[in-house]
């Protein structure tokens, strides 16, 4: 952010006002490690009717807000602007929150709730923000559940519990097979299927420490872990067919495209269905044309927050309740992360040096990114 929008942005605001709420944003889409800055906002005012005032425990980083601040997801954030100056965009889509204020005719949630918001892009990397109702879930129970869990919850485990629940009426034995397995939904995917009596065979890129990825999945509940280079074995479909008992597979989840995928899809059965909820490989899907003619496979793609639009808030509040009910229950667990705390007593320019520097690694780091941003209120 050049100097003179900051100072032009500092001189919208009167100097008598508290300056205790801070949020991480870009003015233009780019490198994160380069556009993103960390910036000081006014106090909240109190929340007007039908909306609520969170302070946010907790914010997520995962791949779609990059490709978002990139210019390359079809999501946009909402542009903040005040009194005249030049907007923002505050970065974040994901993120669990405490109420802190109601205003006048809100009751479904109150205070001191945990939420979460189900709007997408909703501008999750700040400490308070205003929120109409209706964008918020209160998260049930939440003595049960760490402040991981809860702001990792929006995302990735939605999209891994409806995609195993939404295409095809699956029965405890069924398998289900999906590359992508170390990602956060292939984790979630895995113990959500373990949980429902599923098994699961799922695909991952080869590694110099393959062996510690594959005993980490198969401790979540993997029953059988490969790389990708096993797809070139011409032996890996029988090997397959030996290890289900012959069993037809009919539900593949994706999440990386191009010609692994293509090599994946033929382990499916018949009327088997295919999920594709990502593209990691940035290539396209290309399926022979037998697999729909003779064998009817069926291809979707599937967005969670099309689904949270598409649906009531008694659909989206029932699956949080399954959530929150497998998370208790021990069978959803903590995604490994990293929690990056900004602490309040650091300046802007400070506070930008260390995102900044979390963003030259956050694609390559290995573990979920959660930003903490401190408030000095």
């Amino acid at each position: 952010m050049n100097v003179a929008f900051r100072a032009r942005w500092a001189r919208s605001f009167s100097t008598s006002r508290p300056r205790s709420n801070r949020a991480i944003v870009y003015s233009q889409n780019g490198n994160p490690a380069e556009v993103l800055s960390a910036m000081t906002f006014p106090k909240l005012d109190p929340p007007k009717p039908s909306t609520v005032n969170v302070k946010f425990l907790l914010s997520a980083v995962n791949p779609a807000d990059i490709n978002v601040i990139e210019g390359v997801y079809p999501a946009k954030p909402q542009l903040v602007q005040r009194e005249g100056s030049e907007g923002v965009y505050i970065g974040g889509n994901e993120g669990l929150a405490i109420v802190t204020a109601v205003g006048e005719g809100v009751d479904s949630v109150k205070l001191n709730d945990w939420v979460i918001s189900t709007k997408a892009q909703a501008g999750t990397w700040t400490t308070v923000k205003n929120i109409s109702a209706e964008e918020l879930l209160k998260i049930p129970n939440p003595e049960g559940l760490s402040e991981v869990h809860g702001a990792t919850m929006t995302v990735n485990p939605p999209t891994a519990y409806n995609m195993l629940n939404e295409f095809i009426d699956l029965k405890p034995g069924d398998w289900v097979v999906q590359n992508g397995a170390n990602s956060a939904v292939g984790q979630a995917a895995i113990q959500i299927a373990a949980a429902q009596g599923l098994k699961t065979i799922n695909f991952v890129r080869n590694r110099d420490n393959i062996a510690d990825l594959v005993q980490r999945l198969e401790t979540l509940g993997a029953n059988k872990v490969f790389t990708y280079d096993d797809l070139k074995d011409r032996e890996l479909r029988k090997k397959v067919a030996t290890l289900t008992g012959n069993a037809e597979i009919r539900l593949g989840l994706n999440c990386v495209g191009g010609p692994e995928t293509t090599q994946m899809v033929k382990l499916l059965g018949n009327n088997a269905h295919l999920v594709s909820y990502g593209a990691m490989s940035k290539q396209p899907l290309s399926f022979p044309t037998s697999l729909f003619i003779f064998k009817n496979l069926t291809a979707h793609g599937f967005w969670q927050h099309g689904w949270y639009q598409q649906r009531s808030r008694a659909d989206r509040e029932d699956l949080m309740r399954k959530l929150v009910d497998l998370t208790s229950q021990g069978k959803l667990k903590e995604p490994e992360h990293k929690v990056v705390i900004v602490p309040a007593h650091e300046s802007d320019e400070e506070a930008t040096a260390r995102i900044r520097d979390v963003f030259k690694t956050a694609q390559s780091h290995g573990k979920k990114i959660l930003l903490k941003l401190e408030s000095s209120s």
